[in-house]
């Protein structure tokens, strides 16, 4: 069951490898159904290695409903996302190397570039360390994703989440352009950070990105400081 989903999960976890958000089998990608089983990739797998039947279905207590692959190691954690967050219907954790080494030098990545607002919809915490493979990887997560889509996994990597994987994917993917420009900014001098309200603005407008979103009401365009 769920075949063109399955599809999507491999395909999302081969975008992150495209991006060097991972490197060989490392990271995982998770998809919530609408009936409430969940989609988990396989561990220790190389994602251009992986087929749609490597993809695990679970149920939402961690019962394999179909599949013969062990899960991801990091499936407790996982589930509890999901079980915490029902608004959240999509995971992706990755070990991408930009964002996770600013977890080691920072409490938290205040945004100071429009697409790291746009896809992570505000600043992103650095959780403390939890073990890989243990439900504190979740039960962190939680405690402090608050509105944003994404939180840096102390010592560990990323995590982010999205109401769908698009918005995970995006999530990920510009959060590793934004964690660069950061760091190579650093390494000159002091960075300059971006306003409340430019950053409300930049989220607001970004609701509207896409094809089939209609258009960015005017106001929304006026010049903020």
């Amino acid at each position: 069951m769920f075949e063109k989903e399955k599809k999507e999960v491999v395909k999302a976890g081969m975008t992150l490898d495209r991006y060097g958000l991972i490197a060989l089998s490392g990271g995982n990608v998770s998809v919530r159904m609408p009936s409430g089983e969940i989609l988990i990739t396989p561990s220790g797998m190389i994602y251009e290695d992986m087929v749609p039947d490597d993809v695990l279905v679970m149920d939402l207590e961690g019962k394999v409903l179909e599949g013969g692959r062990k899960p991801s190691s990091d499936t407790d954690g996982i589930l509890y996302i999901f079980q915490k967050r029902p608004d959240v219907n999509a995971t992706i954790h990755t070990h991408q190397p930009y964002a996770t080494a600013i977890g080691l030098v920072e409490d938290e990545f205040t945004v100071n570039l429009t697409t790291l607002a746009n896809a992570a919809a505000g600043h992103v915490k650095v959780t403390p360390y939890s073990s890989p493979g243990s439900v504190d990887l979740g039960i962190d997560t939680v405690e402090y994703l608050g509105t944003s889509l994404a939180v840096i996994l102390a010592h560990h990597g990323v995590m982010t989440v999205g109401k769908d994987l698009k918005q995970a994917l995006y999530a990920a993917v510009y959060l590793e352009e934004a964690a660069k420009c950061y760091l190579a900014a650093r390494a000159i001098g002091p960075v300059k950070q971006m306003s409340p309200a430019q950053i409300q603005q930049a989220i607001d407008i970004f609701q509207f990105y896409g094809q089939g979103a209609g258009k960015i009401p005017l106001e929304m365009l006026k010049r903020v400081h």
